[in-house]
């Protein structure tokens, strides 16, 4: 793992291609069939492009790394693996990467200042505040639900108490939020049929995105000329080093929060919903003791969800991983749902464990300076939901989901539940 020369040749496409889109549209399960295999066999493979991408990428391949330990160490070594030309699979225009990926897509001292900008705003009384506010909308949502017999999870329940808590925050109008969370799913969703609605893939995310920004910068806008005792009023008064955040860097945060915060929340709330159901000694442990259970618990879930599924990084200087030659300018994919299965890290990693400890699942990232900011939010809301759900609807049941096409987000459209 340290700078090489590298050889003229490229190595063969792996044959285990993850590069096709009908790929990402199989289940978990399917895929992890596929990722055992290199994470096994070639923990870090060579492939082509992957398909769909909404602009033809300037490069001949993409480094895929599979195992714990590799994508942890990409994470760490930002000198080595650089965040600023570019975090997803796809490519996208150069003018378009501050303006979707915020300080997700920016290195060194330009991503440490404006994470300490957002981060001041973090403060103890804030956090406070808004734990009380997500535990009473929680219960809230819990009340609908019991008026149910039956009906679609994700729609009732997962993706109502992320969207609440982000826009909450901010401070949006509650008739913009559901606009707002429909863009942030197309900025994730582009490559999905029923999402596209017969619009061609780049279409989609420069509409999702453009109306995010939109939306962004005109509520940054009203709180500049009008405070509330809200995040973005925050935002728009915090200072660090004599330095305030500037339309063009509140707007892609917006962005950011609005697909950060509803997505993996969402996901990660319905794909333990489901392991409860299919693991009810699991969901007795709650229901007997759930203070003593739920911390530990929710580095289960997030572990056993993988929200976020991959990130990618492009390499700064030759080097060498894993015995693999990577050039100057490759890009380099890390699988956080191939490392949180490795099971040279996790005993028995099939099996959805809420006693399981150590838990160093790389969910919230593998460590580094992109280690996700929103982690306390998320644990907040996922502790207020279920705490609601194991205790409030002990008979909920759900059937099969129906999973979203997409190479970053680990999603499901819809999950059916009955309550008995």
């Amino acid at each position: 793992m340290t700078a090489v020369q590298a050889p003229t040749e490229r190595p063969p496409f792996d044959p285990v291609s993850i590069s096709p889109v009908e790929f990402w549209a199989q289940s978990f399960d399917e895929r992890e069939k596929a990722f055992k295999i290199l994470r096994d066999e070639r923990p870090v493979s060579w492939h082509p492009p992957l398909e769909g991408s909404m602009m033809e990428p300037e490069i001949d391949g993409v480094w895929v790394v599979t195992r714990h330990e590799d994508v942890a160490y990409v994470s760490k070594n930002p000198e080595l693996f650089c965040s600023g030309q570019g975090i997803t699979f796809e490519a996208v225009p150069e003018e378009l990467l501050a303006a979707t990926q915020s300080f997700l897509g920016m290195d060194g001292a330009e991503h440490a200042t404006l994470r300490r900008l957002v981060s001041s705003v973090f403060t103890p009384r804030q956090v406070a505040r808004i734990k009380d506010q997500i535990e009473r909308k929680a219960s809230q949502i819990v009340d609908d639900l019991l008026e149910t017999k039956e009906g679609d999870f994700v729609e009732q329940v997962a993706k109502r108490l992320p969207m609440w808590t982000i826009y909450e925050m901010l401070g949006l109008p509650e008739e913009q939020r559901d606009e707002a969370a429909r863009l942030a799913e197309g900025m994730v969703a582009w490559a999905d049929p029923e999402v596209a609605a017969g619009r061609e893939p780049s279409q989609v995310l420069t509409d999702s995105l453009v109306g995010l920004l939109d939306i962004g910068i005109s509520l940054a806008q009203a709180r500049r000329e009008k405070p509330e005792n809200d995040l973005m009023t925050s935002l728009v008064q915090a200072e660090v080093d004599g330095r305030q955040l500037t339309d063009d860097e509140l707007g892609p945060y917006f962005v950011l929060l609005s697909v950060a915060g509803n997505d993996t929340t969402k996901t990660t709330t319905t794909f333990t919903t489901i392991a409860l159901d299919r693991h009810p000694e699991q969901k007795a442990l709650l229901q007997q003791d759930f203070d003593k259970y739920i911390k530990v618990a929710i580095e289960e879930f997030v572990r056993w969800a993988t929200p976020v599924m991959t990130f990618r990084r492009t390499a700064t200087q030759d080097t060498e991983l894993r015995g693999q030659h990577i050039r100057e300018g490759d890009w380099v994919a890390m699988v956080y749902s191939s490392a949180n299965r490795d099971d040279r890290v996790f005993k028995n990693p099939y099996e959805f464990d809420i006693t399981r400890t150590p838990n160093p699942h790389l969910g919230f990232g593998g460590g580094g300076p992109h280690y996700c900011m929103g982690a306390f939010l998320a644990k907040i809301q996922l502790e207020a939901i279920f705490r609601e759900l194991i205790l409030r609807a002990p008979n909920l049941r759900v059937g099969e989901p129906e999973y979203l096409t997409g190479n970053f987000i680990t999603a499901v459209k819809s999950l059916p539940y009955t309550l008995d």
